[in-house]
């Protein structure tokens, strides 16, 4: 039986997750990231939950997704709606859910083609 990866050329893959850290391909982050399907990964300036903004939610509309996967941390913590009121506003899906299965999912609507932008927060180092 022959084996074969089940990604896509050009699109970004979180390759490893462990609560304070990630890798987007082979890049190494140590903070909050946006990770959009195509294009380059960036850090996001939230620590946490509650320093989330409606401003932190509207800087993903640059990447014109179709969904956005938000990874909560550690745990799973919802956010007003509001916040991410201007993502209704256009039609944009958003799934909230823990930092760790954002990756997974992300990395699995990424391959399938989809316009996906994983926002995911990550716990500051001790």
């Amino acid at each position: 039986m022959k084996f074969q990866p089940d990604t896509l050329a050009g699109v970004n893959s979180i390759t490893r997750y462990d609560g304070d850290n990630l890798r987007v391909n082979a890049d190494l982050h140590t903070t909050s990231v946006l990770v959009p399907w195509v294009g380059q990964a960036r850090a996001w300036d939230v620590v946490d939950v509650a320093g989330l903004t409606q401003a932190h939610f509207d800087a993903l509309l640059e990447f014109d997704p179709e969904v956005v996967i938000f990874g909560s941390g550690a745990k799973l913590k919802f956010v007003s709606p509001a916040l991410y009121r201007s993502l209704i506003a256009r039609r944009i899906g958003i799934e909230t859910m823990d930092s760790g299965a954002a990756c997974r999912t992300y990395t699995v609507l990424a391959n399938e083609g989809r316009r996906v932008v994983a926002a995911i927060l990550l716990a500051p180092a001790a």
